[in-house]
């Protein structure tokens, strides 16, 4: 594992002192990246909707950190005005910030694509305008104080292979990579900025999106993997920080994503990978 001296050698973002707001910092990859944080001596903003969770999660990134160190602010990031303010809370507390981790997110399925146009619009305003709202409320701060930064967007593998099964989730998060992308674009771009974004893939993760699980199934990756896996990729410069999980190797991603653009180069039907005219094929194409 990368050792926090090599880290913070690499990234001075995440040296001893600086700043890290997280959204959807009350739970899951959001709670284990803000504990990981303040050990490194970072001090932590957490942000997450109003409730005993969030309270819950800043007692416990407090016993790290220190109280002085730690600000909660309930924000539902679904709100611009909302995400303004803990930008104003947080810039008006420590002064600057040089983590921005935009990993709030819902996974509940709105159905089809012609129901539920309220539930639809819910999921897409907390996981695709949830990240715009924290870049547009952050990144002008971030780029004017003229410090390194860094800003990690939580996307996911669905919103690169589109399984069926929970199509509004997937637009979202396909949505997240395609901003995130142009946003890494826009940054290397800018005179003097010394900010980069990052994407991060989480694989099959115990959240508190893990549908039906109340404890950790055999496959998947916690939390706190998942940040030491984000951390050494951050180290190495990855835009994309595809992690794997127990039951799927970085291999076997690269064929399904691979397979997936290949609906477009080879003509096939749309998600040919669950057609049953393509099902040998896709077999076929995994194990060579």
């Amino acid at each position: 594992m990368t050792t926090d001296a090599e880290i913070q050698t690499v990234l001075p973002a995440l040296a001893s002192g600086n700043v890290a707001v997280i959204t959807g910092g009350a739970s899951g990859i959001g709670l284990a990246a803000a504990k990981r944080l303040a050990a490194m001596s970072l001090k932590i903003v957490l942000a997450d909707l109003d409730g005993a969770r969030l309270d819950e999660a800043a007692r416990a990134v407090a016993m790290i950190a220190g109280d002085s160190a730690v600000l909660a602010v309930a924000t539902d990031v679904s709100k611009a005005d909302e995400v303004d303010r803990l930008a104003e809370r947080t810039f008006g507390a420590f002064g600057g910030v040089s983590l921005l981790m935009n990993n709030a997110g819902v996974g509940n399925n709105p159905g089809k694509p012609w129901e539920n146009r309220d539930a639809w619009r819910r999921l897409l305003d907390i996981n695709f305008w949830g990240v715009v709202h924290g870049v547009e409320a952050f990144a002008p701060r971030m780029l004017a104080a003229g410090k390194p930064g860094l800003i990690v967007n939580t996307g996911s593998k669905q919103g690169i292979t589109t399984p069926p099964g929970n199509l509004a989730y997937n637009v979202s998060k396909s949505g997240v990579k395609t901003f995130t992308e142009g946003l890494a674009h826009a940054l290397r771009n800018e005179p003097g900025a010394k900010i980069a974004a990052h994407l991060l893939i989480p694989g099959f993760t115990f959240t508190g999106l893990t549908e039906g699980a109340t404890e950790k199934p055999a496959g998947a990756w916690t939390g706190e993997q998942v940040i030491d896996f984000m951390l050494a990729s951050l180290v190495r410069g990855d835009f994309y920080i595809l992690c794997p999980d127990n039951e799927a190797t970085r291999r076997m991603d690269e064929k399904r994503m691979a397979w997936a653009i290949g609906d477009i180069i080879e003509n096939r039907p749309a998600l040919s990978r669950w057609h049953p005219d393509h099902k040998e094929a896709f077999a076929a194409f995994m194990e060579s």
